[in-house]
């Protein structure tokens, strides 16, 4: 499987309901089409504990999409850029929403 987390803060003004319920429907939008195939769900950064050690992100929210392998991830990297179709506009809604978004990316070990 292919990962990829992002790590983000939202707008002021914004919620996590309504930024929880427009992932949802993008998910859905890039399920449908093949292009992603599943997500954990948003979580809420817990830095108080020493386990946490990033000093160099501040960002408050994480969500890890997972993919069938390189190629699907690419292809929906490509779509996306593409602009077109329902998963334009959820993907838009989702992303208008966040700021200093950091996504990294891994392929597990076989």
């Amino acid at each position: 499987m292919f990962h990829m987390i992002s790590c983000f803060n939202l707008k002021p003004g914004e919620d996590i309901e309504t930024f929880r319920s427009a992932y949802v429907t993008f998910l859905d939008e890039m399920k449908a089409i093949d292009l992603v195939e599943s997500s954990g769900p948003i979580g809420r950064r817990q830095n108080d504990t020493p386990m946490d050690t990033d000093n160099q992100r501040d960002h408050e929210y994480f969500v890890v999409m997972s993919f069938r392998d390189r190629k699907q991830v690419d292809a929906a990297y490509d779509h996306i850029m593409q602009h077109i179709g329902p998963t334009d506009a959820a993907h838009d809604t989702v992303y208008t929403r966040v700021r200093d978004p950091v996504f990294i990316c891994w392929q597990d070990l076989p």
